[in-house]
């Protein structure tokens, strides 16, 4: 009996290096999705993320990459939830990743890689943003850092193509899903006198 629970505690054990081997890479696409948030934020980080050459992982309103390369999904997922309940941004969120293989290599990658929009002004980290397939105009700022606390959200420009366009984003919900393009430059403005 004793011999016979060896050999399947034996038998376990090399199984779970087998159950652990899959890991995210460099250069991987994830879908990430959040719940235990409110619905109106899901939509600003519920997207496909490429794990970049660092093997780091960048979400909206976190200042500092996920460590996510060489680690199972479901820890890169723990990590993420731990990094927005310490950075109090949500108390409890639950956060699940999916991971495909493959879907994005060689060439694709740096394609993916040098498709940008730019935020600027008024926003925690300004700069480039890499696009993301649907990305909002909500979803630009947030990724961003989303806007600071001088920053005006009801007068947010999207300029075009030569074109500008001012976008209210705190009382118009059908703004925030305005779709952006690669190559926008998105202005969040500061607040006038009176705050606004």
């Amino acid at each position: 009996m004793k011999k016979a629970f060896f050999l399947l505690i034996s038998l376990m054990a090399l199984c779970l290096p087998v159950a652990q081997a899959s890991s995210v890479t460099s250069g991987e696409k994830v879908t990430i999705t959040i719940k235990g948030v409110p619905a109106s934020e899901q939509a600003s980080i519920n997207s496909e993320y490429v794990v970049d050459d660092s093997g780091k992982l960048y979400l909206p309103m976190l200042e500092v990459g996920i460590k996510a390369s060489g680690s199972s999904s479901s820890s890169v997922a723990r990590r993420i939830e731990a990094a927005y309940r310490d950075a109090k941004i949500y108390t409890n969120p639950r956060i699940t990743i999916l991971t495909i293989k493959d879907d994005i290599v060689g060439e694709d990658i740096a394609k993916r890689n040098n498709q940008f929009v730019t935020v600027s002004g008024e926003v925690k980290r300004d700069g480039p943003v890499q696009y993301r397939t649907n990305m909002t105009i909500y979803e630009a700022i947030a990724t961003a850092g989303g806007a600071d606390t001088f920053g005006a959200m009801n007068r947010v420009k999207l300029e075009r193509n030569g074109k500008e366009t001012i976008y209210e984003l705190i009382k118009s919900s059908k703004n925030r899903t305005i779709r952006v393009r690669v190559g926008d430059v998105i202005t969040v403005p500061p607040k006038n006198a009176f705050g606004r």
